[in-house]
């Protein structure tokens, strides 16, 4: 995995300007946001990834490599929705991966051109695939893309970790959570990383 060359500056910038970020990046110093794999399987992790915990969500990515082979929109198409669910997906995720996989086939998803497009412009492609919504186009952009400049104000674990470290552990109002993260811009992908080790050192990967 390949550290982004933004990184160390990010790192450098926020602990500048931001007296939680400072702690953070002493304390996760060496650690870096990197990605596993290519295009499709970061977005199949993500789906897989909804709405469990990490290891939970590793355990059926591991199931499910072990029946495939190996996991590709070609393999996926190969089997039918039963053996997806034998791997411990839900029907709903079953389908999610088997449309997914259906649109890398057929070329409806393109990832070669993605690299050139703004992030809200990918976004806006992304979610109108089925079970993709903003959260699981957010962490491709961040775990695939590398771009640094992502506030995923969607996801529960960032949530908590700016009420914990910014708020006392009381409930932040979605207007001041902007306002918090805009002391980080552009380097907000990377502020979320930190504040996601600060839960859990074991850094999640896509």
């Amino acid at each position: 995995m390949k550290t982004p060359d933004y990184w160390q500056q990010a790192a450098r910038e926020l602990a500048e300007r931001d007296a939680v970020m400072r702690g953070l990046v002493d304390k996760f110093h060496g650690l870096a946001l990197g990605s596993r794999g290519d295009a499709f399987s970061t977005l199949a992790r993500s789906i897989v990834g909804q709405q469990i915990s990490v290891k939970a969500a590793q355990s059926v990515w591991n199931r499910l490599a072990d029946r495939l082979g190996s996991v590709t929109p070609e393999s996926l198409g190969r089997y039918r929705m039963p053996a997806l669910r034998a791997c411990g997906l839900s029907g709903q995720k079953a389908g999610y991966l088997k449309d997914l996989a259906k649109r890398f086939r057929d070329g409806t998803l393109d990832a070669a051109r993605w690299h050139a497009l703004e992030d809200e412009v990918l976004i806006a492609e992304l979610i109108q695939v089925k079970g993709i919504g903003r959260w699981t186009a957010e962490m491709f952009l961040m775990f695939y893309l590398a771009r640094p400049d992502v506030l995923p104000l969607g996801d529960l674990g960032l949530q908590r970790a700016m009420r914990l470290h910014y708020n006392r552990g009381r409930a932040l109002s979605l207007p001041r959570m902007q306002k918090i993260g805009a002391v980080w811009a552009p380097w907000r992908s990377v502020a979320t990383w930190y504040l996601w080790r600060s839960l859990d050192p074991i850094p999640v990967e896509y």
